[in-house]
């Protein structure tokens, strides 16, 4: 693995490397997100599953690269980092934006003849329901109000004025993608959806979550927790088991 390491390290974090799990699962951040959201699920799945925490340019370590304003490129630069981890079943979980760009990627690589085992998304809409929504065109003020009311900023990465700017262009950019975003109606996938939200979640609905069964022939089970946007943080326990259930159920079909 050590050549798998060398060509994914900026991309691709392990926080806990486990060479002997039957399962590995890619997790993709939120708009604003990075990688380390997902290091006490990193820790909560293993052992037995490694988790593969996908760091976006633009953010923490990687803060000073140009971020990617489109879904489409950045499911393709990030189904080119996972494609060398799929010598084992991968699942995909992404939440939010992360549920659009998992999306995408799944069908790039079951494109490549490696299909992943399953597809879990978090706080999203199917693709193919649209809003109008206009977030990335606002002033950072308004950017700004609109990520605090969805609960998902660090307040302390804002405090500092040359951090809140990255942070910001960061936002914008992913912002930019996903509501540029608009599906391409194509052959659902042949790998399990399991969706979960919160049932006070702004961004998507009971009925715009269930439509995520359209986009697969491999069964589908939707979620719903108490909470909104991000439901993830104070629904953690609840999460993780069903995220152990799914796995274990996917490794067993693989």
């Amino acid at each position: 693995m050590g050549a798998v390491g060398e060509v994914n390290q900026r991309w691709v974090r392990r926080f806990n490397p486990d060479p002997g799990a039957g399962i590995r699962l890619a997790c993709l951040p939120h708009a604003g997100g990075s990688a380390s959201y997902f290091l006490p699920v990193a820790r909560a799945l293993a052992p037995g599953c490694e988790v593969l925490a996908v760091q976006y340019p633009g953010r923490q370590d990687r803060r000073l690269e140009q971020p990617f304003q489109s879904v489409g490129e950045l499911a393709d630069a990030v189904a080119e980092q996972l494609l060398p981890w799929t010598d084992r079943p991968l699942a995909i979980f992404g939440h939010s934006l992360g549920a659009l760009v998992g999306f995408e990627v799944a069908g790039r690589l079951a494109e490549k003849g490696c299909e992943p085992v399953a597809l879990i998304v978090s706080g999203r809409r199917a693709p193919s329901r649209v809003r109008s929504e206009n977030v990335h065109t606002r002033t950072d003020a308004g950017i700004l109000a609109e990520v605090d009311a969805l609960g998902g900023t660090d307040p302390v990465a804002l405090a500092d004025p040359e951090m809140r700017q990255l942070v910001l262009a960061a936002l914008r950019a992913d912002y930019t993608a996903v509501e540029t975003y608009r599906y391409v109606e194509r052959t659902p996938l042949r790998m399990p959806i399991s969706a979960h939200i919160g049932v006070d979640d702004p961004r998507v609905t009971l009925d715009e979550a269930q439509d995520w069964a359209r986009h697969t022939s491999g069964g589908f089970e939707l979620q719903a927790y108490p909470g909104g946007h991000f439901y993830l943080n104070t629904e953690a326990a609840a999460v993780i088991a069903n995220l152990r259930r799914v796995l274990r159920a996917a490794q067993a079909g693989s």
